[in-house]
């Protein structure tokens, strides 16, 4: 009662700042609360006069939610994933909200990174910058040189983040429970589920030790691939508050008019930062997910080094194949091998009609795939199939929102770098030999020669089952414990006949088993 009535005084602020920035669609979006949000629209709102009226909606929902701390930050750049639910609009401008927050003090970095250490901060660093070059949501990032002499960046959680994060969590889980209570048709967004995706990725967030495996993981994956670069991990000055990384020199991948000052060629740049997010989500699984600007620079080489590893995505196999043989469908032209592959992930549920929706992904690639080839958005492609989720009970796939958002990023800055090229085009032979390599006919050769060498291994544990089942019926057949005989007489009626046929038809299997061995 208590957590609920302090929730309800948060939602009330919340809703309050919402309403005045004209952003109260996001509660009446999701059906929060909706007695309370018609009663703010009704006393709060912005003056006619207000600059924000003419915003658009997505923009003045990032500037509401950028007023509400470091939790909505991350919450409202999850939700522009999801052009499912807010539409390419909202999502293209909360994209865009800014991590950005007021540094804290240099002071209380350097204790911070003594109380880590247990030992002055002299004794790690030789010189230590107080201002830092960034300051995010959950950290700030101070220039250093270590005792050896070795330029590092030093990334700092912010003093008291992880009790801010978990009363914010908790109201996020408090109405993802509301939204899937009151509005049945979201249910299968799984409110409660995307909140939780959210929790992880925080909680990797603000254990540095994590974002430091998971460079070190990228950069071994890189390793003989020096066109794109995962500064080194400085683990003995690495906590769980704490991450020292080697220093990275370059130009912003955006900045074009620095890069061609440089000498570099941007067809290059394209290709090298192409070819690495493909390696990274069809190759290792294992991809960067926050690959903004901001994150990626080209070095006096000409190669791509990336950098804040926070937020990383993973691609089973299974979900590798189902993209390839998906993407495949498409750019193809054919649909239904594009549906079908949705059935056999289990995206789409078995009793819907394939047809139906063979139809509705041709309705979603025709208008992209027709447009000249520089236009051509596979990461749009990506955000149109998930937008006709809803029809189809497909259910949310987190894993894969994150991959359309890096590559809608990547992209934008293909786009921005040179407008009259599609760098999906231009790493065509790359796609093309890990199609061959994964999903052509040799491919699945290959795999039927896996499950039958599986089917194989299992064949031993398989015939000393059918041996035992045989010496059950050779020495007086089964004998059921009292308990389990009980609770057929007790269950009775139409379901009872129901358990005994199973029963017996596992018994009729076992014995041709048995009879096949004798």
């Amino acid at each position: 009662m208590i957590r609920a009535a302090r929730h309800v005084l948060r939602l009330v602020r919340i809703a309050h700042r919402l309403a005045r920035h004209d952003a109260l669609f996001l509660f009446e979006r999701f059906g929060i609360a909706p007695t309370l949000t018609a009663a703010v629209r009704a006393c709060s709102g912005p003056a006619k006069t207000s600059p924000i009226r003419a915003l658009r909606p997505g923009q003045r929902l990032a500037q509401a939610i950028h007023g509400l701390g470091p939790s909505f930050i991350k919450f409202g750049q999850l939700l522009s994933t999801r052009s499912d639910l807010l539409g390419d609009e909202v999502a293209a401008d909360l994209s865009e909200l800014q991590d950005h927050l007021p540094p804290f003090p240099g002071a209380q970095a350097r204790a911070a990174i003594e109380r880590e250490f247990g030992k002055p901060i002299e004794a790690l660093y030789s010189a230590f910058d107080d201002i830092p070059v960034a300051a995010a949501s959950i950290a700030q990032v101070h220039m250093a040189v270590t005792a050896d002499g070795r330029d590092v960046a030093v990334k700092i959680l912010r003093p008291g983040i992880e009790d801010a994060f978990q009363r914010d969590l908790d109201l996020f889980y408090w109405l993802a429970s509301l939204v899937a209570r009151g509005a049945p048709a979201l249910r299968r967004l799984r409110p409660v589920e995307v909140v939780a995706t959210m929790a992880d990725t925080v909680a990797m967030e603000m254990d540095l030790r994590l974002e430091a495996a998971a460079a070190s993981e990228l950069q071994a994956n890189f390793k003989d691939d020096g066109s794109f670069r995962v500064p080194a991990v400085d683990w003995t000055r690495t906590g769980r508050r704490v991450l020292t990384l080697e220093r990275v020199e370059g130009i912003p991948i955006d900045e074009r008019a620095a890069l061609l000052a440089a000498g570099h060629d941007l067809r290059e740049i394209l290709i090298k930062a192409g070819s690495a997010l493909f390696n990274q989500a069809f190759r290792d699984g294992f991809f960067h997910a926050d690959l903004h600007p901001g994150n990626l620079f080209v070095d006096a080489a000409g190669n791509v080094v990336a950098v804040d590893f926070g937020i990383m995505g993973r691609l089973d196999t299974k979900t590798r194949h189902y993209l390839a043989d998906m993407l495949m469908g498409f750019l193809s032209g054919d649909y239904r091998a594009a549906a079908e592959a949705h059935f056999k992930a289990g995206y789409v549920p078995a009793d819907k009609s394939v047809e139906a929706f063979t139809q509705a992904c041709r309705s979603i690639a025709e208008p992209i795939l027709g447009r000249p080839l520089a236009e051509i958005s596979v990461a749009h492609l990506l955000g149109q199939l998930f937008q006709v989720a809803e029809t189809f009970e497909m259910e949310t796939q987190p894993q894969l929102l994150l991959l359309q958002k890096s590559m809608l990023v990547a992209e934008g800055v293909g786009r921005k770098l040179d407008p009259t090229v599609n760098m999906w085009e231009l790493i065509r032979p790359l796609i093309e030999a890990w199609m061959i390599e994964h999903r052509g006919p040799q491919a699945r050769l290959r795999q039927a020669g896996r499950d039958t060498l599986t089917a194989l291994e299992r064949l031993p544990a398989f015939l000393v089952g059918a041996e035992r089942a045989l010496a059950m019926l050779t020495e007086g057949g089964f004998k059921l414990h009292p308990d389990t005989v009980r609770a057929f007489a007790e269950a009775g009626g139409r379901n009872n006949r129901a358990y005994l046929y199973a029963l017996w038809l596992v018994v009729a299997l076992i014995a041709i088993i048995a009879f096949a061995q004798l």
